[in-house]
């Protein structure tokens, strides 16, 4: 056990281990300590000055974020002190913000707009920089908007997590500034659009590129048929943009609130992330009865394939060809549904629902056909219901839309880390074992950012390994080829935790942020859900079954490869 550090927080008896911060042991206090630069498991650099206390032993103000405790240590963290430093540097950041509160889609969420108004701030005390830069417009995912930007590196440190390093700072002094190398535009840039940096800034320096007046005009046009579609991970987070606690399954309002924006159809996901390991699960077996590339990677996560693609190109042929949920549903609609109803391919308008910037991106990949007009964010979703006035924790619950309402466990806890291979060892378990019963695989679950596991089946040995966040990705390819890691069939998400933790997900504050475990509240609504449902494999899907029969015939046939499989090419550019 580790040695105990004894303290006192503005009078108040504190114990916590050693090596703990004032930041640390203030929570242990109860007491809030502010914060710009800080966010646990992202960024600790004590740079924007807003953590600093008085501590005894230290000499003048110290960042409570970086600063370690010792034994007897007293801090006062609200004295006049501490207040007027604060103050200034706000005042200061204020001076070269663009301050436009009142059309900005942080208004009201901001830690910048939140802190400026706890202390009272004069926007105006400071000389204003009028310089003003273009946004960065060249990605389909993600806006940059340089007069926003604090310079807090919070943005930074996400990037260099997730092992991309997109961005960084440029220049010194006072034209110091946050971009990418040689003032490259993000797009020209090795950015994958996993949108992790967007989650970590605390203003609206960084928002998603949206699409959300082009599904409103769609809405509005009465020659086009309207479809959505929502991610499974979309129900465990959409609660959150409307003060629900995290981790609440609002799948029945979600659908409710999607059918009251207009004359549209709601379908379930989850659908295709079955058709998706039905697909993937007999890829990986054709691969390992008939010596195809092992390991298989999966392929679902288009921020990991852009990673793929970009840093390790002579790792492409590991990655199966099975589209994305996303895309398997764009392709699933614009063939079989609209053949299904006589539908013209062009009057209908998919919208697809995500946690994730970078299905923003894949759908607009050539090798994708255009077969997902729109893809919008999950805080997007919470903007439209806003602006129609939808009184969202009123609503009742209301079902899926058929013929894609019923899915299967399996395809629910797609939005976790471990979640797809879960779904896809029931499967593949199944079809190699007619009698291998096992549903569950906890040794895939869980927020450990790697898990490994190996499985027996009808004979077989099943080597696997999950990991989230592309820092881990890295380790698990170095391993890979270096010899020292062997494995069968590997799920990669680029964000930490998975898709409940994507770069499209509610932007909560940072009192949240740094006191709960987001990904694990969020994924244990999926397991739930998934617990919950008769059906587990999605083998078992009725709606998986009729698709097969009336239409694709088998997984992997002809058909299938054709309408659900894609290919991938090394990035030029890199």
């Amino acid at each position: 056990m580790a040695d105990m550090i004894n303290l006192k927080i503005n009078n108040i008896p504190v114990s916590v281990p050693a090596g703990s911060t004032i930041l640390d042991a203030a929570r242990v206090a109860h007491i809030e300590i502010p914060t710009l630069c800080y966010l646990k498991d992202v960024a600790c650099v004590g740079s924007c000055r807003m953590c600093l206390v008085e501590a005894t032993g230290a000499r003048g103000l110290v960042a409570a974020c970086v600063y370690p405790v010792s034994e007897g240590m007293e801090v006062q963290t609200n004295t006049e002190k501490c207040r007027k430093s604060r103050k200034t540097s706000l005042e200061l950041m204020l001076s070269k913000h663009k301050k436009e509160c009142l059309a900005c889609e942080r208004a009201g969420n901001c830690e910048l707009q939140r802190l400026s108004v706890e202390y009272n701030c004069d926007p105006n005390r400071f000389e204003q920089d009028t310089e003003r830069h273009p946004l960065d417009l060249s990605a389909p995912y993600v806006v940059r908007d340089r007069d926003k930007c604090i310079n807090c590196n919070r943005c930074v440190a996400a990037c260099k997590k997730q092992a991309v390093g997109a961005i960084g700072p440029i220049g010194r002094g006072y034209a110091v500034h946050i971009g990418s190398a040689f003032e490259m535009s993000l797009m020209e840039s090795v950015c994958v659009g996993c949108g992790q940096c967007i989650v970590a800034c605390p203003v609206g320096a960084l928002k998603e590129r949206t699409t959300v007046d082009e599904v409103w005009a769609a809405i509005g046009d009465p020659s086009k048929k309207v479809v959505f579609f929502t991610a499974p991970s979309v129900r465990a987070t959409l609660g959150e943009a409307f003060e629900q606690p995290v981790g609440t399954n609002v799948e029945g309002k979600m659908v409710a609130a999607i059918r009251r924006l207009g004359n549209v159809e709601v379908f379930n996901m989850d659908i295709t992330a079955d058709l998706t390991i039905m697909e993937e699960a007999a890829e990986l077996l054709n691969r390992i009865q008939n010596g195809g590339v092992l390991p298989m990677f999966t392929s679902c996560c288009p921020a990991w394939v852009k990673f793929v693609e970009q840093k390790h190109p002579e790792m492409i042929p590991h990655l199966s060809t099975c589209k994305s949920p996303q895309e398997m549903f764009g392709g699933l609609l614009k063939t079989y549904y609209c053949e299904k109803h006589g539908i013209d391919p062009k009057d209908l308008y998919v919208v697809s629902v995500i946690p994730c910037t970078a299905k923003k991106y894949e759908c607009k990949r050539p090798e994708m056909n255009g077969e997902v007009d729109a893809a919008i964010t999950t805080r997007e979703l919470a903007r439209m219901i806003k602006t129609a006035g939808i009184k969202f924790n009123d609503l009742p619950e209301e079902s899926f839309d058929d013929p894609f309402a019923t899915c299967s466990g399996g395809g629910t806890i797609f939005g976790a880390t471990g979640g797809v291979m879960e779904a896809a060892l029931r499967v593949a378990a199944k079809t190699l074992d007619g009698d291998f019963e096992v549903i569950d695989f906890p040794e895939v679950r869980g927020t450990t950012p790697i898990k490994e596991a190996t499985y027996n089946v009808a004979g077989k040995t099943i080597r696997v390994a999950v990991a989230s966040g592309l820092s881990n990705a890295e380790e698990i390819l170095k391993g890979i080829k270096d010899g020292t890691r062997n494995y069968d069939f590997v799920e990669i998400m680029a964000c930490p935790g998975g898709c409940v933790n994507g770069g499209g997900q509610p932007t909560l504050p940072d009192s949240i942020r740094n006191s709960l475990d987001l990904k694990d509240l969020r994924a244990q609504a999926l397991y739930s859900s998934d617990s919950n449902n008769e059906l587990r494999r999605s083998s078992d899907s009725p709606v998986i079954e009729t698709i097969y029969g009336e239409y694709f015939g088998a997984p992997n046939g002809e058909k299938a490869h054709k309408i659900l499989h894609t290919h991938y090419k090394a990035d030029p550019r890199v």
